[in-house]
């Protein structure tokens, strides 16, 4: 437990700020999940916004951010070429 007046305020202050990293850490692992499940490109697309605005704030580091935007824009690009394959083979 914090004895001094400024530790007790530093307390506060870092159980608030952990309560909104981590509100902010869920949505975008919902979103990535949520993204590789459907496939969908506007899903794919909120979830690479997640991903810029967890790192823009610190909650996630750069590097990590980097690998889920590029896991995520492998999907984005499989699913182009499945199109592509599908439409070549119709016709």
């Amino acid at each position: 437990m914090p004895v001094t007046k400024t530790a007790k305020r530093a307390l506060r202050s870092s159980k608030k700020k952990a309560e909104v990293n981590k509100s902010i850490l869920k949505k975008m692992e919902i979103a990535i999940r949520l993204a590789k499940k459907t496939l969908k490109e506007t899903d794919i697309i909120k979830a690479i916004s997640l991903v810029d605005k967890a790192a823009k704030k610190k909650v996630i580091h750069k590097n990590k951010a980097s690998r889920a935007k590029s896991t995520l824009s492998k999907l984005i690009k499989s699913k182009i070429k499945k199109v592509t394959k599908s439409k070549s083979k119709s016709k």
